[in-house]
């Protein structure tokens, strides 16, 4: 039976742009959705960009620097939106406005009040579908946490470490870029870049902390600018939020790091869980690797390694020797998006892609980080 396809429209045709569009052509792999993604729309104010998405994906018409012309067209179904942090206010808002299906780019809003104008947008057209960009949690490493989670194995918390850890900036030559300038980033700095990958599951999970001890780390304070002059870097490269959780009458700590400098690492997803009767680790470091440590009352404490293999939120063609990647997990989630738009609650698995009110949430937890950070105090939440 022919698969139903869903036009899209791509607003900002750089990297993470062009891994939708190898996600879309990789969509052949995925075994059982009868939903597919097709490339109709284009659009970028860098037009070099424009030549490998022709070259590659003859569906696409509409070519054009103004995104708007996008919103306009009744070919196009569903934006996949991934511009700086300062554009998600007013663009966001109008592709939803627009009655256009969206998934965009963490962190939903520069601020806290440009999330509060794309959520209201949300509110007044609840037939749309928003969801936001959190590809890790489709790991298998990270679904099987998801497992015990659902499964309520931990018995008593006692903390979560959740990170997301970068090394690239360690070099203080390496040009300055818009992730680097307030304007065009935001004040969160490395916590609104990274900062959705790490709590997505932790919020998926009802954990939502109470309050934050953030520390805020500014480690290169200038860099080369397009000129080769030195200029000011004025973003947050690190930062570390202590932060207490409480439910189901447990209260328990949670540290939350998001790091553009972290020496040796490349792009490291990690979360732990620590519990009195089942802890489990997993990083990306090591992705067919899943720890595990069950405990009973009297019995020894024992760590274990399980090697998962490519086992998937949605069946591929791949075999399960065989290792998974962030271009796997990128196709899992649009699987996802697709799958929760062409079936509502009816989704061939139940997880779905991060949504706009744990958005919201990341948000009035990064704006109490930045205030404890300026006070050196403990914030609520």
């Amino acid at each position: 039976m022919p698969k139903r396809k869903i036009p899209f429209g791509i607003i900002g045709a750089g990297l993470m742009g062009r891994e939708f569009a190898q996600a879309a052509a990789r969509w052949p792999v995925l075994l059982d959705l009868d939903v597919t993604p097709e490339i109709v729309g284009l659009c970028d104010t860098n037009q070099a960009l424009f030549p490998w998405y022709t070259e590659n994906f003859p569906s696409i018409t509409i070519v054009t620097t103004d995104y708007r012309d996008l919103l306009a067209s009744d070919e196009i179904e569903a934006v996949y939106c991934a511009v700086p942090h300062n554009f998600h206010g007013d663009l966001y808002t109008d592709i939803i406005r627009a009655g256009k299906h969206l998934m965009g780019e963490k962190p939903f809003g520069m601020d806290l009040e440009a999330n509060a104008k794309i959520m209201a947008a949300i509110a007044n057209h609840p037939d749309v579908l928003v969801r936001v960009s959190s590809e890790f949690p489709f790991y298998p490493g990270a679904q099987r946490i998801v497992q015990a989670a659902r499964e309520n194995r931990f018995g008593t918390i006692i903390e979560v470490h959740s990170s997301l850890r970068h090394s690239s900036d360690l070099d203080p030559n390496k040009p300055i870029n818009w992730k680097r300038m307030v304007e065009y980033n935001g004040e969160y700095g490395c916590m609104g870049d990274l900062g959705m990958h790490v709590v997505h599951l932790p919020f998926r999970f009802g954990w939502i902390p109470q309050n934050v001890r953030a520390l805020l780390s500014n480690i290169v304070t200038q860099r080369p600018g397009t000129d080769g002059m030195l200029v000011p870097c004025e973003t947050w490269d690190n930062a570390i939020l202590a932060t207490e959780v409480q439910v189901d009458r447990q209260q328990f700590p949670m540290i939350i790091e998001t790091k553009r400098i972290a020496p040796g690492e490349i792009n490291t997803w990690y979360l732990e869980i620590l519990g009195t009767e089942f802890s489990v680790a997993f990083s990306t470091k090591y992705p067919r690797t899943l720890r595990t440590m069950e405990y009973r009352c009297g019995q020894e404490q024992t760590w274990q390694e399980i090697d998962l293999g490519y086992t998937s939120a949605y069946r591929t063609i791949t075999g399960a020797i065989f290792e998974f990647g962030l271009s796997d997990a990128i196709l899992q989630m649009w699987a996802a998006f697709l799958d929760e738009l062409s079936h509502g609650n009816q989704m061939l698995q139940p997880f779905t892609c991060a949504t706009p009110e744990e958005a919201a949430c990341s948000h009035r937890l990064f704006t109490a980080a930045l205030a404890s950070a300026r006070t050196a105090s403990v914030v609520e939440v």
